[in-house]
């Protein structure tokens, strides 16, 4: 109300002296009890534009910017100067029509965007349970609690030094990626105005070199497989040799659907796999005969929770002498024998569904010089 009046009022006195009413104005309202407990300062421009700083009872500083055809833009400042700075640069962002809210951004931490990130995307994902265990660790660190105006790469950098301590590399690496992914998906999906660099954008990644290259020999297997048949879990024995004839993975086997195994044509179908195709391979006869030992129920496996898998397969493991050998490390020995056997690694590639011949050769294959003893010879001496 006083600023209609004062706005209506000054051109009556102003305008016979020869100054514009579009100039800018500073009127200061020392006396606090005139609005509110606040001391004012009121920069105006024309008629579409309007900023005001006002004193706070906590000493501080705000800043309130209306002008037609944007949002009210309020900041808060320590110091009077820096709120009459920000005053300023917005309006020329105003100007210049290059101006984006980002008071979503400053009201929004990045706990927040986990949360919604895990609450509205990761139950749509194939490892949703996976990753929400890792999501729910991450809301534990205090860079959860900065806003998106606030955090910066220094702050990335400082999470990857608190993790280092209790992570691998290439586990970091992941974790980086995750929340960089987030914060991409609240650009572009949710739509939240936020800096235009990404912070996990700005950090290098951890060097990592840990592939895998263990590889099982003849009596290794066997020894793993005679640990398993005395298992409590009766068909522990069976996935081992399943997956070593198969190249399939855990949750292939376990998964495999009865009405999807045609005994006739000797196949079996794997549905929605980790590369969300379907995928059918042939079946050695040993794969068959194991089979055929579980003629009831939808599946053939009856595996009540990973959990309790991993419980006896980390038990075996340990009592065969293999405790860094992994159920997944299967698939290599299965694929290492198929290429051993003569088969082309194109069809090995698609029994066990690389899509690439370079992720079979880098990972899988691992073939071993002792393999190689019986061949080396086969090669035709030079005169």
């Amino acid at each position: 109300m006083f600023s209609a009046a004062l706005q209506s009022f000054l051109p009556s006195i102003l305008e016979p002296l020869g100054v514009s009413c579009n100039a800018w104005f500073i009127v200061q309202l020392s006396d606090p009890s005139t609005v509110s407990g606040h001391s004012m300062v009121t920069l105006m421009k024309g008629k579409n534009k309007m900023s005001t700083i006002r004193r706070r009872k906590n000493g501080k500083w705000q800043v309130i910017i209306r002008k037609k055809n944007y949002p009210h833009v309020t900041r808060t400042f320590l110091e009077k100067g820096t709120a009459t700075k920000w005053s300023k640069m917005i309006e020329t962002q105003m100007d210049k029509k290059v101006f984006e809210d980002m008071s979503g951004a400053e009201g929004t931490t990045m706990k927040q965007l986990i949360e919604k990130y895990r609450e509205e995307i990761v139950p749509n994902m194939k490892s949703a349970r996976s990753l929400t265990y890792k999501l729910n660790k991450m809301l534990r660190d205090k860079i959860c609690y900065l806003n998106l105006l606030q955090l910066n790469s220094s702050h990335v950098y400082q999470y990857k030094k608190r993790i280092s301590v209790y992570l691998a590399p290439k586990t970091i690496n992941i974790n980086i990626e995750l929340l960089q992914r987030i914060w991409n998906v609240a650009r572009t999906q949710w739509h939240l105005v936020l800096p235009a660099q990404n912070p996990f954008d700005l950090v290098t990644k951890e060097k990592c070199n840990n592939e895998r290259d263990i590889q099982l020999t003849d009596d290794e297997f066997k020894r793993l497989v005679d640990v398993a048949a005395s298992s409590k879990l009766n068909c522990l024995a069976d996935m081992v040799k399943f997956a070593a004839l198969t190249a399939a993975r855990y949750s292939e086997i376990v998964g495999l659907l009865r009405v999807n195994v045609d005994f006739n044509k000797k196949t079996a179908t794997f549905l929605d796999t980790k590369n969300a195709e379907d995928r059918t391979i042939p079946l050695h006869d040993g794969a068959i005969e194991i089979l055929k030992k579980y003629p009831f129920g939808e599946k053939f496996f009856a595996v009540k929770t990973r959990e309790s898998f991993r419980h006896y397969w980390d038990k075996v493991r340990v009592i065969a002498g293999l405790k860094d050998f992994r159920f997944h490390d299967l698939r290599s020995f299965a694929a290492n024998r198929m290429i051993i056997s003569g088969m082309s690694e194109i069809e090995v590639a698609a029994v066990g569904g690389w899509k690439t011949l370079a992720v079979l050769h880098r990972r899988y294959a691992r073939i071993k010089a002792r393999q190689l003893i019986g061949k080396i010879n086969n090669v035709v001496n030079l005169k």
